[in-house]
């Protein structure tokens, strides 16, 4: 965090908390599991070492980025000149080179690579978007602004075909260059928003997440340009549902429980895990996710935890290590007594992800987490968030998450 981030943080007591109406800054004193683990993570050293055998991936700054593509291109163009067709080494994206590392708690890209050449009719093509996809990111760089990837495939469409092609080949560039995909100012649209106790700039824009309605400030692939300014939030909640974060937002939950609310509405797009691993690590916050008790809402809590296997080069970018599935878990639907008629079958497609998820290793080393997943295969039930409403639309903001969050019942 800056140094301007620091003072500015902590004179939040002074400032924030001033615009919070009816604002209980002790109503967090009774979660002393939520504290307890506040100060395990202040004063926990995280590991920024790599295991061997992987792909060194870094933020580059646009000055070195733009010299390397340079580089990269000459290499080209003096094999053009020595009569031998041009090739690039990119690392292998696929399952069989993923690494777990087990210290850091991420899904990382091995050292594995395969080579395409301009001289393969296999291979060509691809070479040829690497290389236009290389000079756009070249462009944006001198312009200084952003393009999206839609906006990628439209400017050479014949090229591209579909927008499989150009979005596989933009996945493909940020290992080829060692660097993450906000450094190429490539960006993905963004779905999420934010509510709660935080005060940020974006590009230069004040913005008081405290004032903005039960809609919240949509959070903006142009991280780049956001700066966390202040906070005195306790803890951090990722909510999978849309239509939770609403029944949280109109009440105004986080002048209760001094709180940031980050939702992708469902599976996460890339710029709500950048900013959700920011919010988690400058304000050193503990993060729990709330999800639908299902293996596809425990598998959106694992990407937020330790990225996807798709992108697992960015891991380091895009994960929130220590993260805690808060809820909700398949044992909750007897412990708040769920209704069966709001309970769902599994389908085949779910029991399948939840086998799935229990032979990954990170997923099987956490006993907690397999015996839930377990249960729920063996019960073939699963439930969505909105289930809890069963007890009443209070219950969710007044009873499920505070209980949660004071016993300490997570994952």
């Amino acid at each position: 965090m800056s140094a301007r981030s620091r003072r500015r943080n902590s004179s939040v007591n002074t400032t924030l908390e001033d615009h919070v109406t009816g604002s209980d800054s002790s109503s967090t004193d009774q979660f002393a599991a939520v504290q307890k683990l506040r100060s395990s993570l202040q004063s926990t050293q995280v590991s920024s070492k790599l295991p061997r055998g992987v792909k060194l991936v870094t933020e580059k700054d646009t000055e070195n980025l733009h010299a390397e593509i340079h580089s990269l291109l000459r290499s080209l163009v003096k094999e053009i000149g020595k009569g031998n067709p041009p090739s690039l080494e990119l690392p292998l994206r696929g399952s069989g080179n993923i690494i777990w590392d087990e210290e850091n708690d991420l899904l990382l890209l091995g050292e594995r690579t395969t080579v395409r050449s301009l001289g393969s009719l296999r291979t060509a093509k691809d070479v040829t978007r690497l290389i236009r996809v290389l000079e756009i990111v070249h462009e944006l760089l001198e312009k200084d602004i952003h393009a999206t990837k839609r906006e990628i495939f439209y400017n050479d469409v014949n090229l591209f075909e579909d927008q499989r092609q150009s979005d596989t080949t933009i996945d493909d560039i940020g290992p080829l260059l060692g660097t993450n995909r906000e450094s190429t100012h490539i960006v993905a649209s963004a779905k999420g928003t934010v509510l709660g106790r935080l005060v940020l700039e974006d590009s230069g824009d004040r913005i008081d997440c405290t004032r903005l309605g039960t809609g919240g400030w949509s959070i903006t692939p142009f991280l780049d340009r956001v700066e966390i300014v202040e906070s005195d939030a306790e803890f951090l909640l990722i909510v999978e549902k849309d239509a939770a974060m609403l029944r949280l937002s109109e009440v105004k939950w986080w002048n209760k429980y001094p709180c940031i609310l980050l939702t992708a509405k469902g599976s996460p797009d890339i710029a709500s895990r950048i900013f959700a691993r920011r919010l988690s690590k400058e304000l050193k916050l503990p993060a729990f996710t709330l999800v639908d008790a299902d293996p596809f809402g425990h598998y959106i809590h694992s990407v937020y935890l330790r990225g996807s296997k798709r992108l697992s080069y960015e891991s380091p970018f895009l994960a929130t290590p220590d993260l805690r599935l808060l809820g909700v878990l398949g044992r909750d639907l007897d412990k708040y007594n769920i209704p069966k008629e709001c309970r769902l079958r599994m389908s085949s497609e779910d029991i399948k992800r939840a086998k799935a998820m229990m032979n990954e290793p990170f997923v099987a080393q956490n006993s907690k987490w397999v015996a839930d997943i377990r249960l729920m295969v063996k019960r073939k039930e699963k439930a969505e968030i909105q289930a809890l409403s069963s007890h009443g639309f209070e219950f969710l903001a007044d009873t499920y998450l505070p209980t949660k969050l004071e016993t300490g019942d997570w994952i």
